[in-house]
């Protein structure tokens, strides 16, 4: 027997099954926010079922090696095979630990998750399901963004910018000394294209702070930050705009389709939304220049 999950992320449904003997309030409690009934008439963006690793069929070909990268779980694997792609999540030890198996739109997803590190096995799954999910909204007008976000005076404000650079140090800024500033997402915020503008969505993902809100703002503006021994804001248009974004969406870089429709998407939103640079020291007077140079372009764009 199995039971089903429906989670409601970006507006987004996403549900997902397990077996009865399976805990999902104990594998992804960074979900629990995010729960919902399941909707009978609303098509969700993909259905996940949770298997155990044992359960995986040991003859099942990896294909085609697309992409490798380390995560502080281990070694993650990307293959392309006929009719779709197949992740894999190997330990420190190179131990083949998880895996999920997926169509081309990632809209139908089957993740095999081994139960040797119990304590694990639900960052496994959360961190498969971030990759899956970033794919599928891809095709919905929308996009995963590795950022830290505020909210504040009703709007969302992104910082972007290379690991270590201080994105949730200057989202710290914000809070400390900008009255009424809140965090919204320390890590994968979703960025939409809706009716009404541009959104940004917090998520089940924010990295090493648990900040899980079901929230979301238009956005005000987006900003990539550079270390400097000084503090200076400088406005983006066009394809500088697109430039200063696009190195922090995720997507499969490798794959055409991906990159066409995240490259559709931005310029959608460089076209609707401030977007910056903002050289900065990690001090009070950087949060300050941000927050006025993005709210004064917001007041003259309106």
């Amino acid at each position: 027997m199995t039971q089903e999950h429906c989670f409601r992320i970006a507006d987004f449904l996403l549900l997902v099954r397990m077996a009865d003997k399976m805990d999902a309030d104990a594998l992804l409690p960074n979900f629990q926010t995010f729960r919902c009934g399941i909707p009978k008439e609303r098509q969700a963006l993909f259905t996940c079922d949770v298997l155990p690793l044992d359960g995986v069929d040991s003859t099942v070909a990896h294909g085609s090696q697309l992409e490798e990268a380390e995560n502080e779980m281990g070694r993650l694997r990307l293959y392309s095979r006929p009719g779709g792609y197949l992740l894999t999540l190997d330990d420190k030890t190179g131990h083949e630990c998880h895996l999920l198996q997926a169509d081309k739109a990632f809209n139908r997803l089957r993740a095999y998750i081994g139960t040797d590190h119990p304590g694990k096995a639900g960052q496994a799954l959360s961190s498969l399901l971030r990759i899956a999910y970033s794919q599928a909204i891809l095709y919905h007008d929308a996009v995963a963004v590795h950022a830290s976000a505020v909210y504040y005076d009703g709007h969302a404000y992104l910082f972007m910018g290379k690991s270590g650079t201080g994105k949730s140090t200057h989202a710290s800024l914000w809070m400390k000394h900008i009255s009424g500033s809140a965090l919204l997402n320390d890590d994968n915020p979703t960025l939409r294209l809706t009716e009404n503008g541009i959104r940004a969505y917090g998520t089940p993902w924010s990295g090493k702070t648990p900040c899980y809100k079901p929230l979301s703002f238009p956005v005000g503006g987006i900003v990539r930050l550079q270390q400097a021994p000084y503090n200076r804001f400088h406005r983006r248009e066009c394809i500088d705009a697109f430039v200063a974004l696009y190195p922090g969406c995720s997507f499969l870089h490798r794959d055409s389709v991906m990159q066409n429709r995240v490259c559709d998407t931005l310029v959608r939103i460089v076209q609707a939304v401030p977007v910056g640079v903002l050289e900065c020291l990690p001090d009070e007077k950087a949060a300050l220049l941000c927050r006025q140079a993005l709210t004064r372009t917001e007041r003259l764009k309106q």
